[in-house]
């Protein structure tokens, strides 16, 4: 498939361009440099943030939902003329797009839990317990925009679109697939936790299922994002209303 244009159900290729145009390069760049940067430097220790926000919980809420709030506007402006046609392609069947993303979502979880029978039990990772604090400590209605609106929206542009919609114009898309699930592990846990397949597991199962939905769906970037948000929906509804003594290992 290289060189040639992706196959996808979101447009005419009249209409929609799958070249990396300049818009990209902002959004794409900000996320390298915003992810380097919080791995050399965790988020509350930003030099002067203190002072200006000195409870470090709200430090680190606020700037998870600045970073987030900033990368999604770009990714959004960038990925306009995707973003309107995978929306009405979706829309045309609202129930078999909330069956197949729901189907996803069991899926995910079903690899996640065969890949614990095969390897042992998954332990926490460091990412998935301090994003349990924060929400311990942040009512729901404040987690919501960044863990299931802004966060997923900004991955499945960087780790779908970019990785494989536009990137497999010129590299093989297989390579393209393994390359966006490696780097969608890796991020979760670098700079937080060693490069371990225990502390990876959870991710590669959740970025082998997302690049399956993405790929399956025509190269449908809202339909991988709903399954990202919708599984992210679901995490935050059980650690809201699941008793503390059941998510503690």
């Amino acid at each position: 498939m290289k060189g040639r244009r992706p196959e996808t159900g979101v447009g005419s290729p009249a209409r929609i361009s799958w070249r990396f145009s300049a818009a990209d390069a902002v959004p794409g760049t900000l996320y390298l440099l915003l992810a380097g940067l919080f791995v050399l430097l965790p988020a509350t220790q930003v030099p002067g943030l203190d002072r200006l926000v000195p409870d470090p919980v709200s430090r680190t809420y606020l700037l998870n939902l600045g970073t987030y709030a900033l990368l999604a506007a770009g990714a959004g402006y960038a990925a306009w003329s995707f973003v309107v046609p995978c929306v009405r392609v979706l829309a045309r069947r609202p129930f078999f797009t909330t069956a197949m993303a729901v189907l996803a979502i069991v899926a995910m979880l079903l690899l996640t839990a065969l890949l614990a029978a095969m390897t042992g039990p998954l332990q926490p990772t460091v990412n998935q317990q301090g994003l349990e604090a924060l929400m311990k400590s942040v009512p729901a209605w404040l987690m919501i925009p960044v863990v299931v609106l802004l966060g997923p929206f900004v991955e499945e542009y960087i780790f779908r679109h970019l990785l494989i919609g536009k990137l497999s114009r010129h590299v093989n898309v297989w390579l393209c697939c393994a390359l966006s699930v490696l780097l969608f592990a890796a991020v979760h846990v670098l700079g937080k936790e060693g490069l371990t397949l225990p502390a990876l597991l959870p991710y590669l199962a959740m970025g082998v299922t997302l690049v399956g939905a993405y790929l399956l769906s025509g190269r449908n970037l809202m339909f991988s994002y709903l399954v990202h948000a919708g599984k992210n929906l679901l995490a935050v509804v059980l650690i809201y209303t699941l008793p503390v003594e059941l998510l503690s290992p």
